[in-house]
């Protein structure tokens, strides 16, 4: 029986190196399509968790795939990195690349596995990068196995298959992609690896390494700039009196543009759109091209900080200081924990910077922020938040927050003011009850 075929009845074992968001979300759903998952991680206290059915992320349906998978045996926790690469004969590379100090990707992790794997490597592996990679990552791979003696179709070959996962969706983004991506320079590698995939039933785009590299960061730059885009929309909406939310719907028919990802508001955060916009203008930076157009949407949603600021100025005034501001929201997005560049942390620490006094909920988002700001008060529910608070803000959009007994809000306010900077109070009901509101492209 020759690998392809082992493949396709999962006779082969799966190393995912890095057990992080993508890796974990990876990791499972491939074990929930069959396949024998073992999953190796630096953390000792993350495995652990996982071992004892503790989550370190929140994402819907994650917890239940993990037990599932775990009782079946598919799928498997490690720190052991030699065990993990020793049972594998597919590698899947799933570490962070944060932000370096000048805004390049920092590929301090993955290098570091790279040099472990090679010294490692007693037989061959088919490598793939699962992390989100700048160009010229396989020529340093490549160097760093030559180092060790090992060499490129003999010992290993790589393909880049760069992941499209939304936090809080990521679970159902696996399962139901748009396409797939592989970059490799082999065809024969790439339809070999593509059997993975070849049950979701999606188009399999087979492409170089640096072109499926761009594809990563070209569509995650693309999706920063349409929230910036209507971003600006929303923010000429409120000075003209129109309304955002009428302007999508009116916009959404047309197939050129579609609906998505026209969410008005604080603008984008968490680990990947500011991240990968930011490593897609230093790369074309590094090859001698200014890219305008990409800094302009970076600039754009830093922007937003200051305009949602002073959009609560307006309300309340210039002078913030000892007012009592309650605030819903603090993770980067609604049904996740992540409050890695979350734009609600900025705006609270800009606001209690202004002299605020600050009353925090999130569903999901505290223990993270709480290592992030000082100084404010981390509450148990919302209504503890809003009591006698002078003015109310949200800052992200969960639906916890729309449900809100909206008189038992204004009872508790100090003053009937709600600031919503995500919009995701319904208009009607803000305006049934009686509140000064100012949202983002709609105000009343």
């Amino acid at each position: 029986m020759d690998f392809k075929e082992k493949i396709f009845r999962h006779e082969i074992v799966l190393g995912i190196i890095g057990t992080g968001y993508v890796g974990l979300v990876t990791g499972t759903c491939l074990a929930e399509m069959g396949n024998n998952v073992i999953c190796e991680d630096i953390d000792e206290k993350k495995i652990i968790d996982l071992n004892n059915d503790k989550m370190p992320i929140f994402e819907t349906s994650l917890y239940d795939l993990i037990r599932k998978n775990k009782n079946s045996g598919r799928i498997s926790f490690t720190s052991d990195f030699d065990e993990a690469i020793e049972k594998s004969d597919i590698i899947l590379i799933t570490v962070g690349t944060p932000p370096g100090p000048n805004g390049e990707a920092d590929l301090s992790q993955i290098k570091m596995v790279i040099k472990n794997l090679s010294r490692k490597l007693y037989r061959y592996k088919n490598i793939i990068i699962r992390s989100t990679v700048p160009v010229g990552i396989i020529e340093i791979i490549k160097d760093i196995f030559a180092g060790a003696g090992k060499l490129e179709c003999k010992d290993f070959d790589i393909a880049i298959i760069p992941e499209f996962l939304r936090e809080g969706n990521a679970v159902f983004d696996f399962f139901h992609p748009a396409r797939v991506i592989i970059g490799a320079d082999n065809i024969d590698i790439a339809e070999t690896l593509s059997i993975l995939f070849v049950s979701l039933n999606v188009p399999i785009i087979f492409t170089s390494p640096v072109t499926a590299q761009i594809i990563k960061y070209a569509s995650n730059s693309y999706l920063a700039s349409r929230i910036s885009f209507i971003n600006e929309i929303a923010n000429i909406c409120d000075r003209v009196g129109a309304d955002i939310f009428e302007i999508i719907e009116g916009m959404k028919y047309d197939k050129r543009i579609g609906g998505d990802y026209f969410s008005p508001g604080i603008g984008f955060g968490g680990p990947c759109l500011p991240k990968d916009l930011m490593a897609l203008i230093k790369t074309a930076e590094r090859y001698g091209y200014k890219p305008d157009f990409l800094i302009s949407i970076l600039e754009k949603n830093e922007n937003q900080i200051k305009l949602i600021i002073n959009k609560i100025k307006g309300v309340l005034g210039n002078n913030l200081r000892g007012l009592s501001l309650g605030v819903l929201g603090l993770t980067f997005k609604d049904n996740t924990n992540d409050v890695r560049n979350s734009q609600a942390i900025e705006i609270i620490k800009a606001l209690y910077n202004l002299g605020a006094i600050i009353k925090v909920y999130d569903p999901q988002g505290t223990e993270g922020a709480k290592k992030l700001l000082h100084g404010v008060a981390f509450c148990e529910n919302a209504y503890c938040v809003v009591d006698k608070s002078d003015a109310l803000i949200f800052l992200t959009a969960w639906d916890e927050f729309k449900s809100l007994d909206l008189n038992k809000v204004k009872a508790l306010l100090q003053k009937p003011i709600i600031i919503d900077a995500v919009n995701v109070l319904d208009l009607e009901k803000v305006e049934e009850v009686g509140f000064v509101y100012r949202g983002v492209g709609r105000s009343l």
